[in-house]
């Protein structure tokens, strides 16, 4: 199968007019030229690698899309995998926590979460994209550590982060502005979220959190597992993580932290979201400053899969590489921090997965393949050989 008349976006430049050549899956050749009678023209859109989206929220707000409306967790999965899908997403690790103390609680109980991991895994072969399972270890709730034990042995687990929400550090180093946020987000009073603050705070100097968290980082390492760290806010804590064995920082708080992950040679990580928006939402280190300073790794879909081809976009008019370095934040370089060496590129060899994008003042994706099939299309793309038969 030939897609042909695109604009290819190769790991190092972009090539006008291109075609590719795709057999049993796999990219089998490049051309620079067009070639007669493809299955596909592409009419000069743009042909990208798929995405490799290695922080994904959303399931769960397909499985509770209202705190009293659980939905069957197979119907959520595959409404997730249509999405992720539509947005170019070919490989997603969703990113699953135990924290029923969170605002999605209501779906982050062990036994919830456990059903989730284990329903990806058993939907796996029938879905569009590629899902994987990134399990989120809150390092203070010690209670989900047996569960994620056994997850790891039973090999449901393809990644894992290590987070610590306790406030006045992290992404809430500002206590103030914590108390005042569950105050409000709980309706409780102001001395009953200062109680709560401080007993959390209290709570992080049990000795057993370290150990538990050492047991978890040598499980993960065990099974080869790519390990990375949340809101890493200082160069500090940078350091430690990567001498637990950390390979990935995931929403540095900080320039410092970031600057000291690359430093170290760990992987940035950030949120498409901030990239288009040019800011954090919690008013931390904006992905685009990242990459003016050369700092951004990886982009993420975190919570709005959709940002990806608009945050590209953006990236692309300020790091030193341009579109392919821009694109590689959303494929390549993700799927090689996940250890994943045979997708990300347009290049011969690696898998077939690819994403049609047709820019303009909204960028519209207009097909995605994963493995040289179709798994989303807008009707814009049609197949030339099949319409002429």
């Amino acid at each position: 199968m030939w897609l042909s008349n695109f604009t290819l976006v190769l790991p190092n430049e972009v090539v006008d007019r291109g075609a590719v050549r795709i057999e049993d899956g796999v990219i089998a050749e490049i051309r620079s030229e067009p070639v007669e009678r493809p299955t596909f023209d592409g009419g000069g859109r743009l042909l990208m690698p798929g995405f490799v989206d290695l922080h994904c929220d959303m399931v769960e707000r397909e499985i509770a899309p209202r705190p009293n409306a659980m939905m069957p967790i197979d119907f959520g999965i595959h409404e997730l995998d249509k999405k992720l899908a539509a947005a170019g997403v070919t490989t997603a690790f969703a990113a699953l926590s135990f924290a029923t103390e969170s605002v999605y609680g209501h779906v982050r109980s062990l036994e919830t979460t456990s059903a989730v991991i284990r329903g990806i895994g058993s939907l796996r072969d029938e879905l569009l994209i590629d899902h994987r399972v990134h399990a989120r270890y809150e390092i203070t709730n010690l209670g989900a550590a047996p569960t994620l034990e056994r997850l790891l042995e039973e090999g449901s687990v393809d990644m894992v982060s290590l987070t610590d929400h306790t406030p006045g550090q992290g992404q809430y180093n500002d206590i103030e502005s914590y108390i005042r946020s569950m105050s409000e987000r709980r309706s409780m009073s102001r001395e009953a979220a200062e109680e709560v603050v401080a007993n959390r705070i209290a709570q992080r100097q049990d000795p057993e959190i370290e150990r538990k968290l050492h047991d978890v980082v040598g499980l993960s390492l065990k099974h080869n597992l790519s390990l990375a760290s949340h809101d890493d806010d200082s160069a500090e804590k940078v350091a430690a993580m990567h001498d637990l064995g950390v390979t990935i920082s995931e929403f540095p708080v900080t320039g410092p932290a970031a600057e000291e992950a690359c430093r170290r040679g760990l992987w940035t990580l950030m949120g498409a979201p901030n990239a288009l928006r040019g800011q954090s939402m919690s008013g931390n280190l904006s992905a685009l400053d990242a990459a003016r300073a050369g700092l951004l790794g990886i982009i993420a879909a975190d919570y709005h899969p959709a940002a990806f081809v608009p945050a590209i976009f953006k990236i692309a008019e300020v790091v030193a590489g341009g579109l392919p370095a821009a694109v590689a934040t959303a494929s390549s370089n993700a799927a090689r921090a996940a250890g994943l060496m045979d997708r990300g590129e347009i290049a011969i060899g690696q898998l077939a997965d690819l994403v049609a994008v047709e820019p303009g003042s909204v960028h519209r994706i207009r097909a995605t393949f994963r493995g040289g099939r179709i798994v989303y299309s807008d009707g814009t793309l049609h197949p030339l050989m099949a319409m002429a038969a």
